[in-house]
Formats: structure tokens, sequence, C-alpha cells
């Protein structure tokens, strides 16, 4: 398994409304972090502060200047520290890597879903909680 390459197909996909976050999550950022709750209304992330309406995009998921033109895209979360704990958890399933096309996986990932799985429950263990 790769490193991630910082692709964004995951923040891409699950940034238009397949994420939510805690009550604790939402009441945190209401108090400490002002920016982020503008971005929730009725509980649910990821509205315009302005309109009330639905983004279709996770508005903290910033695409990095290219060095050069042929370069891939890279993203960064500008709320990483304090992103939902559904991104924090993220990925949790080699299937689940699979049918988002994420990057990270190999060929060699392919041929032993059990290794490869343990290597990402390795790699994921600081972002999950514990018992997972």
């Amino acid at each position: 398994m790769k490193e991630c390459n910082q692709c964004g197909k995951c923040c891409i996909k699950y940034g238009d409304g397949d994420l939510s976050a805690t009550q604790e999550e939402i009441d945190l950022w209401e108090i400490f972090n002002p920016d982020i709750f503008a971005f929730i209304k009725n509980k649910q992330i990821w509205h315009d502060p302005h309109t009330g309406e639905k983004l279709s995009r996770c508005p903290f998921l910033e695409l990095t200047p290219k060095a050069t033109p042929h370069e891939a895209n890279k993203y960064t979360c500008s709320i990483y520290l304090d992103r939902p704990e559904d991104c924090r958890h993220y990925p949790s399933l080699i299937s689940e890597m699979l049918r988002d096309e994420c990057e990270m996986i190999e060929i060699i990932d392919l041929e032993n879903y059990k290794k490869a799985q343990a290597k990402l429950d390795l790699i994921m263990q600081d972002s999950r909680p514990a018992g997972y």
C-alpha cells in the first residue's frame, strides 16, 4: 500500500453530504471554531453560511498550487486537525478504498486482502477510536 498522495478522491466523493458530524463536534466548533460552525445548518454539515444551501463540496478542501502545469492535482484540508470523525476514520476497509478508487491501493494489496487490511489498520491506528 502506498502512502496517501493527496489525490482528494475521498474528500471530493464524500464532501457533498455523505459525511456527518457528531453533536459533540458541532458543539466544539460552535465554541472554539466559529469559522467551521458557520457551515452547519440544522446539525448537518457543509451548508453555505449566507444562503443556507447545501454545498456540493467540502468548503475546507483546498487545491494546492502546482509547481508545473502537468503535475497531478493535490488537495489539503484546511481544518485537518478539527475535521469530523467521519473524515478521521476514512479509509476503514480495503473494499471501501477499491470502491472509491483510492490511489493508495497497489496490485499486491489485491492479491491478499487480509494482509492489506492489516496494513491499513496499522496506518490508521492513530485516527481511529480505541477498539475499532
